[in-house]
């Protein structure tokens, strides 16, 4: 009887995008087809001598950015020839590409769905003109619809749009018509997160007129609100799907499913090690057939840091992390672990336990930072 393979989910970074937007801490910049070229030959190289996953299945694949759908499709599309090569895949595996409007085509999207992407991410963050421009957007809104449209045109049945509240100026109205306009549209997925003004960025640098925390609270309660008139059950923070259609790949993460990064920048969770590849493009390149002198901040995670990770990650989703599991996995009850953090929020209204399950309410989804943080012991 064969033994039943471990899930593991993979992550491809491709650090090229037309131009970096105001807000973006990302690994990414412009780069040449030259530069792309070597760059995919050092992709290649640290997927082949990477030594993890025997005895996985690769459930999820998810090429991140930048902006992939930046660069040539082909390069893509030996990237995932090579992955499909060196990794057993499962055969339903959910396979993400994260694009943007104004780098798609007919023909880049049926390159896509022929090298086996059966998901994309679309970045809208607005339906506004002059909150994209803002953002330093490289679309309108218009190149958005065109490009969704394509996309359904290539054969893809699986489309989450992005979009962004607690803007620069941006009023509970603009968000209330950015969240309609697109679920109108009805794609399967919808990421609606807020603006965070990340060190090292122009946005940084700038003085902004953001919406006060009181309107930021309101636009989130709203966004759970308005999606639910139109089918989307909201099933992580940030996250909104229709019925069956969650992401799978970013379920793994919460689960602290097994994953492999792959390119500067990316994180591996693997046999409960945990390690980040380094942000410096010319080291990647010049190290990546030696996967040891890429990765940095490796460590082997603890008891008690496997435990952390289990809370805070599972808490964020809705449906919350089973009393069971948990006990199963670290031979404790969660009570006799964090007793107290219980205690104060389920007597602040802000934590429930029902059916052996413990989650956050809908008031503590909004506090959630502050509430998570308390289970790092």
């Amino acid at each position: 009887m064969n033994k039943k393979r471990k899930p593991l989910e993979l992550y491809v970074h491709i650090p090229f995008c037309i131009r970096k937007c105001a807000y973006c801490d990302f690994v990414s910049g412009q780069g040449t087809e030259a530069v792309q070229r070597a760059y995919e030959a050092a992709l290649l190289s640290e997927i082949d001598a990477a030594e993890e996953a025997s005895g996985c299945e690769v459930a999820t694949v998810f090429f991140g950015g930048g902006t992939p759908s930046a660069v040539d499709a082909q390069m893509l599309a030996r990237v995932m020839e090579k992955l499909r090569s060196k990794y057993v895949f499962s055969g339903n595996a959910e396979i993400t590409l994260e694009a943007n409007p104004g780098t798609l085509n007919e023909e880049k999207l049926k390159d896509y769905r022929k090298s086996g992407f059966n998901r994309i991410s679309i970045g809208c963050q607005s339906v506004h003109d002059d909150e994209l421009k803002r953002l330093g957007r490289i679309h309108t809104f218009a190149e958005f619809q065109e490009s969704f449209a394509l996309a359904r045109n290539a054969g893809f049945t699986n489309i989450n749009v992005d979009l962004m509240s607690g803007l620069p100026g941006q009023s509970e109205e603009k968000w209330e018509e950015s969240l309609r306009t697109i679920a109108e549209l009805s794609p399967e997925h919808i990421s609606a997160y807020s603006l965070i003004v990340e060190p090292g960025t122009p946005f940084a640098e700038q003085e902004l007129d953001l919406p006060d925390e009181e309107t930021e609270r309101e636009m989130y309660a709203r966004t759970a609100e308005i999606l639910r008139e139109y089918g989307f059950w909201q099933y992580e923070i940030s996250n909104y799907a229709k019925p069956g259609l969650a992401c799978r790949h970013n379920i793994g993460y919460w689960n602290r499913t097994e994953y492999l990064g792959f390119g500067p920048s990316a994180a591996s969770l693997f046999q409960n090690r945990r390690w980040t590849n380094t942000t410096d493009v010319s080291s990647y390149r010049k190290a990546c057939g030696a996967p040891e002198k890429i990765r940095e901040e490796e460590q082997m995670l603890s008891r008690q840091e496997r435990m952390e990770e289990f809370m805070f990650l599972g808490l964020r989703m809705t449906e919350g992390i089973s009393m069971a599991e948990f006990a199963e996995q670290f031979g404790e009850a969660i009570p006799d672990v964090y007793g107290d953090v219980l205690k104060k929020y389920e007597a602040m209204q802000l934590l429930e336990e029902r059916g052996g399950r413990l989650f956050l309410t809908r008031d503590g989804i909004s506090v959630s930072n502050v509430i998570l943080a308390d289970f790092l012991l």
